[in-house]
């Protein structure tokens, strides 16, 4: 490979440079024009006046409106991860199996269940409840919205543990069949150990998917009393419609930076781990010895 060449592609030249410097310009232009055109079209309509931005720093609003939609969402957020978690690695490892009786139920558990709009599985899960079940119904929006992210975000998570798992070299469970390991405890044990680093940034992406599909929770078929859905009346006292969405929108963004910035420290916290100890010699280092003393059906020296 030449020294002009990456390992992904080519280094760009003079004229390519130029043309992608010409792009970059012409989309923060683009980019500040359409900021302008918003910001002007919510000024020509009074919406950054200082009335309607007031009510949020009355410390009313948000233990009134806000902060008891924050809580129902981060509460609905929390039990969907919770339960969808360890369903989306059975699922997965379920695909994995050998016997046709489980890999292929459970391969249409997933498909089917991936093929349906989230608020759709919501709005079934809220009619079942009503009519099948004795649950409180103050407490069936929770139930609903729920039982629609985990059936939904499961079913993703499935196919993520799945990929992450395979990604893995074929050595690692032939390793471990070597050493006497059962698919079981070669799967606890190696397996989804190694895949959980390789699967952290689709699972965190899955994990943001989650925080913002409670929204759908809110809708008027569920009535979960989600952040959005807790801020509409607030909207309707002051008529600040716009300055509401706004706070919201970042308050979502602040919630999926700090779940980003969570799994970023968790990631370089396992990578940390996996690194040999200080002093530690590799394999190809020790002594003959050792190795010709191993007892490979249980990989202890003897």
């Amino acid at each position: 490979m030449s020294s002009t060449q990456t390992v992904l592609y080519d280094i760009p030249g003079p004229k390519a440079r130029a043309r992608n410097w010409l792009y970059s310009v012409l989309f923060v232009l683009v980019l500040a024009l359409v900021i302008y055109f918003v910001y002007t079209g919510f000024d020509e309509k009074g919406q950054w006046a200082g009335a309607l931005w007031k009510p949020f720093i009355d410390g009313s609003t948000w233990t009134q409106f806000l902060l008891p939609g924050l809580l129902n969402t981060l509460k609905a957020a929390g039990l969907s991860i919770l339960i969808a978690l360890p369903i989306g690695a059975l699922l997965g490892i379920g695909r994995l199996s050998e016997h046709k009786w489980i890999r292929l139920p459970v391969s249409w558990i997933v498909e089917f269940f991936r093929a349906i709009p989230v608020l759709l599985l919501m709005v079934f899960a809220a009619a079942f409840y009503a009519y099948y079940t004795g649950i409180d119904s103050e407490i069936r929006p929770l139930f609903a919205a729920v039982t629609g992210l985990v059936l939904y975000n499961g079913s993703v998570m499935a196919e993520v543990f799945r990929a992450g798992i395979l990604a893995l070299p074929k050595g690692q469970a032939e390793a471990s069949s070597a050493l006497g390991l059962r698919k079981t405890q070669t799967m606890i044990n190696i397996l989804l150990p190694q895949a959980v680093t390789l699967m952290l940034p689709a699972l965190v992406s899955q994990l943001v998917v989650i925080l913002k599909d409670t929204a759908l929770a809110g809708q008027l078929t569920i009535g979960f009393d989600e952040l959005i859905r807790g801020s509409g009346p607030l909207t309707g006292l002051y008529g600040n419609t716009i300055p509401t969405l706004i706070v919201v929108a970042i308050i979502f963004i602040v919630l999926n930076l700090l779940l980003t910035q969570f799994a970023r420290w968790l990631e370089n916290k396992l990578a940390r781990r996996k690194k040999a100890p200080k002093g530690a010699k590799p394999m190809h280092d020790a002594p003959a010895s050792v190795v010709d003393a191993t007892d490979f059906n249980t990989g202890r020296a003897v």
